[in-house]
């Protein structure tokens, strides 16, 4: 297997099981301190908007691999 694939791979997968559990950290983080609906709302959009840039750079730079950008 070659060596760039197999770090794409890993990089996907290991970022995936990373936002899980950056997910189930919050998520107890507003239990525990009892955040309430908004409060809990707020923690989880924060947390997607990681996630969302995470993935726009993710595509971003395939784009401009490719050469399409």
């Amino acid at each position: 297997m070659d060596p760039a694939v197999f770090e794409e791979w890993m990089m996907t997968g290991l970022v995936s099981i990373l936002i899980i559990f950056m997910g189930f950290i919050v998520w107890d983080l507003a239990k525990k301190s009892k955040a309430g609906r908004f409060g809990t709302l707020i923690l989880f959009f924060v947390l997607g908007l990681g996630i969302v840039a995470f993935v726009i750079k993710s595509v971003v730079i395939g784009l401009i691999e490719s050469g399409s950008l």
